[in-house]
């Protein structure tokens, strides 16, 4: 999957993790270690289940700190080990459509998750891709730079604790 980047339409985040891109892969893979990282904190990962292959489920339910929980089904398109991950929220398992979203926290995108040896580590993009200049608007909004920025500071510190 090559991925040509829209300014209109995507969102990008580009980081040096100082970690191989076994153990970022790995940590991306893995639904129980996940709950530790993968929410900016405060909020929390209280559930996630994955079915690694295409078509597969890719599953997580966000806690905020008042305890309000947010369930999030998607689908994995692609799967790379140790270079790329891609799954989306517009499709369900099985690659069926989701339904329509009912709420400002129901976003549909895609995400791309690319992993390159560094000399420091790996870089690490990752991509949300939108349908619509509103999609993306509202995902910034939100605070994709923001949260998925700490999300991968929460994957460094998780990494260096030995969690692989």
């Amino acid at each position: 999957m090559n991925i040509k980047v829209d300014p209109k339409l995507d969102l990008v985040l580009e980081k040096i993790i100082p970690a191989t891109p076994e153990q970022i892969y790995k940590a991306w893979t893995d639904p129980v270690g996940i709950k530790e990282w993968f929410c900016p904190k405060p909020w929390q990962t209280v559930e996630c289940e994955m079915d690694l292959r295409p078509g597969g489920k890719f599953f997580s339910v966000m806690q905020s700190p008042e305890g309000q929980k947010f369930p999030n089904t998607g689908c994995y398109l692609e799967l790379v080990p140790y270079e790329k991950l891609v799954w989306t929220s517009a499709l369900q398992p099985g690659f069926r459509p989701s339904p329509k979203p009912q709420g400002p926290h129901d976003l549909l995108f895609t995400a791309v998750l690319f992993l390159e040896k560094h000399p420091e580590g790996t870089k690490y993009t990752a991509i949300a891709l939108h349908q619509d200049e509103e999609g993306r608007k509202v995902h910034e909004q939100m605070g994709f730079h923001e949260g998925w920025g700490m999300v991968v500071q929460q994957l460094t510190e998780y990494l260096s604790r030995g969690r692989r």
